[in-house]
């Protein structure tokens, strides 16, 4: 962001002369996981362009390379006898836990200013929030709506008269479609070195080759304005679409700068509204941008904060089965599998549904352990933090959080990925077929899923109709699919561990 409330307090308690800003990069959070490459150069890079830029806006700044924050901090504090610190709340419940004890790690008075990233801070549209209780995110949506007036006629109805057109936004991508050129930036000098520090250090998956992403507020701001201007407009229609040629298609690509401050999400959402009120874009589509900044975004980040700490281990469907090696190397003749892991490996992005209705489909159906999946989000995509990553993958994408973050399984066969993709017209499994050695593994896994889980799915009202046809599937038939989900789960090579860039695998 471009006014930080740490740097605007501490200015109107002291003044700009005796304002000293710290930024610490901290080699322990760096190392937590083997990061995507392209992630770790995006937020290393943004750090430092935004210390620049304060330095030429008459800042004096110390930026500080340390083992963790706290040495950091001690560090700058011993240096420079700081008197006071003002720092912004963490989007992370364990580093808002460490921001609390600043005042007696560093001995000065540390005030922690409210997060300015999200929305839901200035205004809670469930201010009183019950245990167990389980809240709709549309309800939230509208409430947001509502309160910072965002697509509103003056009598206070919805614009176009819906508040949600995502019934008119699940169109799969005409063959020969031609999709607008990407927005990217050339690396400068100072992200050059960046990436070749990256580089040398051996650490992270995927490769910094390649690197082209906004890292300042300017560039972010020019990718903001790309999307509104050549991709908007289309957006809604093909939002659920998957391809095997292109992963962007007309998705923004702005998450990985909003999630780190380059832009703020009340900016994203004025702007789309703006197109929809100039008539550049149409309705649906701009309501469904919208609805995944102020809605999804933001009520995410609601449920994060509701649910931890206890989010971090929820396992609702017992799941224990270890992240399958594939999802390292992209080594599986899943056609739809293949590709957007492969995509994810070297540009560290998939879309939305190929996150929930591929990645988090496949691994719900055959009982990944939630922990596991989470981390291998939190290493491998660039717009990736635990606020997000948490409600986002074990709540919504593995409902393993017994139905706070979303209300029924997104769970689906074959026949789904058919109809919103290409993937699987050249794939060798065939999308119809429920069993046999041509079936697609996500048909007999996500009926396996059903049969074994039959009488608690039964208790869920909006997976009646998919429940109710397994009375239709005789006993040997039952008994098949079981086999060859066992087969094929049995037969998944194991990640086991990441080293000097090659993964572990064992046959489980």
């Amino acid at each position: 962001m471009r006014s930080h409330p740490a740097v605007l307090a501490a200015e109107a308690a002291a003044g700009k002369d005796s304002l000293r800003v710290v930024v610490v990069e901290s080699s322990a959070s760096v190392g937590r996981l083997p990061y995507q490459r392209k992630k770790l150069v995006l937020m290393l890079s943004a750090m430092r362009h935004y210390a620049e830029s304060l330095c030429a806006a008459g800042y004096s700044v110390d930026y500080v390379r340390a083992r963790d924050f706290s040495q950091g901090l001690r560090e700058h504090v011993r240096k420079w006898k700081s008197s006071s610190l003002f720092t912004m709340a963490s989007s992370s419940f364990q580093t808002r836990l460490l921001q609390g004890e600043l005042s007696t790690t560093l001995g000065v008075p540390v005030t922690v200013l409210p997060n300015t990233q999200f929305l839901v801070g200035s205004f809670t549209p469930f201010p009183e929030t019950q245990s167990g209780k389980r809240y709709l995110m549309e309800n939230f949506y509208r409430k947001m709506r509502r309160h910072f007036s965002v697509l509103l006629e003056p009598n206070g109805d919805p614009s176009g008269g819906q508040w949600n057109y995502d019934a008119e936004n699940r169109k799969p991508l005409p063959k020969h479609y031609k999709l607008p050129p990407p927005c990217f930036f050339h690396p400068d000098a100072l992200t050059t070195e960046v990436m070749e520090e990256v580089e040398k250090a051996g650490h992270g998956v995927g490769k910094v080759g390649g690197f082209n992403l906004a890292v300042t507020h300017e560039q972010a701001e020019t990718a903001l304005q790309d999307f509104i201007e050549n991709r908007l407009a289309e957006f809604g229609p093909y939002e659920d679409a998957m391809s095997s040629s292109d992963g962007r298609l007309h998705h923004s690509l702005l998450s990985s700068y909003v999630n780190i401050g380059l832009l703020e999400p009340l900016q994203l959402v004025r702007a789309a509204e703006q197109a929809y009120r100039a008539g550049k874009a149409p309705i649906s589509s701009v309501e469904g941008f919208i609805r995944q900044v102020l809605g999804w975004r933001e009520y995410i980040y609601w449920q994060y904060w509701r649910q931890m700490p206890d989010l971090r281990t929820a396992n609702g469907w017992a799941a224990k089965r270890p992240m399958p090696a594939m999802f390292w190397n992209a080594d599986t003749d899943m056609n739809c599998l293949h590709h957007v892991i492969r995509r994810v490996i070297d540009s560290g992005y998939s879309h939305h549904i190929e996150r929930l209705m591929l990645i988090c489909n496949f691994c719900m159906l055959a009982g990944i352990d939630p922990a596991e999946v989470s981390d291998w989000f939190l290493t491998f995509y660039v717009d990736a933090f635990d606020w997000v990553v948490l409600p986002n993958v074990i709540g919504m994408g593995l409902n393993a959080d017994s139905g706070q973050t979303a209300t029924k399984p997104y769970i689906a066969s074959a026949n789904y990925i058919n109809r919103m993709s290409d993937y699987c017209g050249s794939c060798k499994y065939d999308p119809k077929q429920r069993t046999g050695p041509s079936a697609c593994p996500f048909n007999y896994l996500y009926w396996n899923f059903l049969l074994k889980h039959e009488k608690k799915l039964r208790a869920q009202p909006r997976l009646g109709p998919a429940v109710l046809g397994l009375s239709r599937i005789p006993a040997p038939e039952r008994h098949k699919i079981e086999q060859e989900a066992e087969r094929y789960l049995g037969c998944l090579e194991s990640f086991t561990g990441y080293e000097n860039g090659t993964i572990k695998q064992q046959l489980k």
